[in-house]
């Protein structure tokens, strides 16, 4: 028993040193980004923890939702490797590598509408429209909050078209939701890029899953209703859903678990190695049962289609839908219940703060 209890305060004491690690390397990377702006560029991208669009976020292209920061294309190369930097801190691989894939969707989809209006098969209107929305790989803009530094409050966002990334640090402590990625096209059909899915685990793991049920329990999980135009929990609706409903945890065989438990996997293990193992730590010590599961829309892929995954502690959406009935334009989001935008260590720190 003594060897037990020393090797989870090992563990536990581990766990926290590699977190003050990586905070630690997400405040020293910031500042190397910092240190490589101009002071007309700081002044862009340096803001107050208070302003409000710190707890404001948007998937809009730039052309319908101007961003607060700076432009990611007004980077000098310098400034990009060291923001890249930052990026690398906050995700795992495949994080950073699907926060890159949608942005680079972003030129390919401008690519699309201008060779559908070299063929005529949009006309000038259409495309003046287009163009207006700033699709770009550079439109993504970086805003930093607060100072860089091991103590007090201070946070990061990136925000553009289908990317929103919100970091928030309080001391060693930080939070990264809410987390949004989308990807228009979610495949890309034409073009030399043609077959490139930047969310395509996300979609796979979906049907996999919803796949397995059976009848009884697709009847739990599957609902009639008209799948929703974005997900739920969208910028200008609550951000959080209250009523659990679908199929529970407890209610799966071990292998509908298991692909249950990949398809959280992918949403969790965007994040760095410290912070997803938090995140799978808090959905374990509750365990599958508590999760609910829910789904409508097509079992097929390529028709709309949109699922929740929904815990006591998190929220995972995923939309996708499109124009006519060729479903081909994912939204996702992860949430942590009274964590977006670090409200929860922010409130601790408050409270531990206060000496009235």
């Amino acid at each position: 028993m003594k060897k037990l209890i020393f090797l989870l305060a090992f563990l536990l004491t581990t766990g926290i040193n590699l977190q003050a690690q990586t905070a630690d390397k997400l405040i020293h990377t910031t500042q190397d980004f910092l240190n490589t702006l101009n002071s007309e560029q700081k002044s862009k991208v340096m803001l107050s923890m208070e302003d409000s669009m710190r707890s404001k976020w948007t998937n809009l292209p730039l052309g319908l939702a101007p961003r607060a920061g700076l432009r990611y294309g007004d980077f000098s190369e310098e400034s990009k490797i060291q923001f890249h930097k930052i990026l690398s801190a906050i995700f795992s691989s495949q994080g950073y590598l699907k926060t890159f894939s949608i942005m680079q969707v972003d030129d390919i989809l401008h690519e699309i509408f201008e060779i559908k209006f070299q063929n005529g098969e949009i006309n000038e209107g259409t495309i003046n429209m287009i163009r207006g929305l700033n699709w770009d790989y550079g439109n993504y803009f970086a805003a930093v909050w607060g100072e860089p530094k091991e103590e007090g409050t201070w946070g990061l966002k990136f925000e553009g078209h289908h990317v929103s990334i919100n970091l928030t640090m309080v001391n060693s402590e930080y939070s990264l939701t809410p987390l949004f990625f989308g990807s228009d096209p979610a495949v890309v059909e034409t073009t030399q890029y043609a077959g490139i899915r930047p969310l395509s685990k996300e979609e796979d793991y979906g049907f996999w899953f919803v796949n397995l049920l059976n009848e009884e329990q697709k009847a739990k999980a599957v609902f009639e209703d008209k799948v929703p135009g974005d997900i739920i929990t969208s910028p200008d609706r609550p951000q959080w859903i209250s009523e659990y409903r679908g199929i529970k945890g407890s209610e799966l065989n071990p292998e509908q678990q298991k692909i249950l438990h990949y398809l959280i996997e992918e949403y969790i293990g965007n994040l760095e190695t410290q912070k997803a193992e938090e995140y799978m730590a808090i959905l374990h010590e509750r365990g599958l049962d508590q999760v609910y599961f829910s789904w409508i829309g097509s079992l097929e892929p390529m028709k709309a289609h949109y699922y929740l995954i929904h815990s006591p502690d998190f929220l995972i959406e995923y939309d996708n839908v499109g124009f006519l009935d060729n479903a081909n334009h994912i939204h996702s989001i992860l949430r942590k219940k009274d964590g977006d935008f670090g409200e929860d260590i922010l409130r601790k720190h408050r409270m531990d703060h206060d000496h009235n």
